[in-house]
């Protein structure tokens, strides 16, 4: 499938020439037309562009563009679909009749509901899953030869109009109601109205294999949603800030990260040391989440008052000065009628009265800005201070669980009273020691540190990991 353009004519890039001249033939014309070449088209504002016909080449240069709901670039010699990511509103699109041999670049145009690549030399029907509200489907006079390259299409819930008609695969004679069985909700398929008696046919003849086909959407829609909400609750705990704390996710990756671990391991008393350490560091994860979780609440209650209260004083001050320039129209309502029966003095008299009433409601609009002003820089100081207080209170709580001395107490016993491969006393201590009976050293704190492996001494220093709920300090 070739495009219609002749060979012989000079290629063209879309420049802001062209792009200048579309807008303007396509906009209005005669007097608003004059106006608004004169003035100047923001590119921004036009909703829709025609660039058919014009030899062009390479889609290029449209980031302008970015509220363009239909373009059509039909009848050109374009060989690739790309630089259309800027147009994420884009709703209609026409790339009939060009060089086209792959779909791709179609990612970002989420909101596209009629696609026409009709008379190019696609061979595959793929790269359209973010196309979810796609309604028509045009994709006739191509090369698309495998009939079941369309059951890619039954992700498309909304698709009611397809055109497949001149490809290859149209050859096979149970092309039509293979298509039917597979995509039920069709309407329309290469121009004709699909209906109940071919419907009927179509889902007997396949009913079986579409009945398998289902079984398997079925568990694979499972699993979608399944994924869609462990990343809907992952983005919720990163609101929180507490983004894998709910179970041993930080322990496994800081212990997976450490070369010494794997060698120590195998020491006397060690795994039953890194199982019981691992089960204190996930309880206080855990006890982290929880609350974190529980202030992310807070949070957004007192960001739902802000907001509230921001615009409650909004709405009242535009209230309060809508009546005052109401009341102004009504007191000044026929002023011009009235002073036209009025002498020169008068008439002066009366000017400057209005002249003066109209001082005042500018003073008055004015005084009620500032009182608006004034409210809003108090509402925003009394939530920045509130949020500071829950950002302190939140540190505060936090560091309350990680009073390491606790744990170097511990350490530095294992050192003293024994020697430095002897974990599993260490195990023993961390368990029931009451640490303040215990005394060291500085130099003994250090060596019990170096003694134990990176993934305990790093990770619980820099990391905070709690000790205080390792054992029952003397009151």
């Amino acid at each position: 499938m070739t495009s219609r353009l002749y060979d012989s004519i000079e290629p063209n890039v879309i420049d802001d020439e062209m792009l200048q001249k579309a807008v303007e033939e396509q906009g209005p014309q005669e007097e608003a037309g004059q106006l608004a070449k004169k003035e100047g088209i923001n590119f921004k504002d036009v909703k829709e562009l025609q660039l058919d016909f014009r030899n062009i080449l390479k889609i290029d240069n449209l980031w302008q563009f970015v509220n363009l709901t239909k373009l059509q670039l039909d009848n050109n010699i374009i060989e690739k679909i790309e630089s259309l990511d800027c147009l994420v509103n884009l709703v209609w699109l026409d790339l009939s009749f060009n060089s086209i041999e792959i779909i791709e670049g179609l990612d970002a145009l989420v909101k596209l509901q009629d696609l026409s690549l009709f008379n190019n030399r696609i061979s595959k029907i793929e790269n359209l899953d973010a196309l979810k509200e796609l309604q028509v489907f045009s994709i006739g006079n191509n090369n698309i030869g495998i009939l079941e390259d369309v059951i890619y299409l039954r992700k498309f819930k909304h698709l009611r109009t397809l055109n497949l008609s001149g490809n290859p695969v149209c050859d096979n004679e149970v092309y039509s109601t293979f298509v039917v069985a597979y995509l039920p909700n069709l309407a329309y398929l290469d121009f004709r109205l699909v209906d109940d008696n071919m419907r009927d046919m179509a889902s007997m003849k396949y009913q079986y294999a579409i009945e398998e086909m289902k079984q398997g959407e079925a568990v694979a829609l499972i699993n979608q949603q399944a994924d869609e909400a462990k990343e809907k609750e992952l983005e919720y705990h990163k609101a929180a800030y507490v983004e894998y704390l709910n179970g041993p996710y930080l322990f496994d990756s800081l212990y997976a990260e450490d070369p010494e671990a794997a060698k120590l391991i195998y020491l006397p008393g060690v795994p039953e040391l890194v199982e019981t350490y691992k089960e204190k560091f996930v309880a206080i994860c855990e006890a982290l989440f929880e609350y974190g979780l529980k202030q992310h609440a807070k949070r957004k209650e007192e960001v739902a008052i802000f907001y509230e209260c921001l615009n409650e004083a909004l709405t009242n001050n535009q209230e309060q000065g809508t009546n005052i320039i109401q009341d102004f129209e009504e007191r000044n309502r026929g002023a011009l009628d009235a002073i036209q029966s009025l002498s020169d003095t008068q008439i002066t008299e009366k000017l400057s009265e209005y002249n003066a009433d109209i001082a005042k409601l500018v003073e008055t609009l004015m005084s009620l800005e500032m009182q608006l002003v004034e409210q809003l820089e108090e509402v925003i100081k009394d939530f920045e201070r509130n949020i500071l207080d829950m950002v302190s209170t939140f540190i505060e709580n936090e560091q309350g669980l990680y009073p390491f001395y606790c744990l170097l107490l511990v350490w530095s016993y294992k050192h003293g009273g024994h020697s430095a491969s002897g974990l599993g006393n260490w195990h023993a201590c961390c368990a029931v020691q009451d640490c303040s009976s215990l005394m060291c050293s500085k130099s003994g704190c250090i060596s019990a540190l170096k003694a134990l492996p990176w993934s305990i001494t790093h990770g619980v220093l820099t990391s905070g990991i709690p000790a205080k709920s390792y054992f029952h300090p003397r009151s």
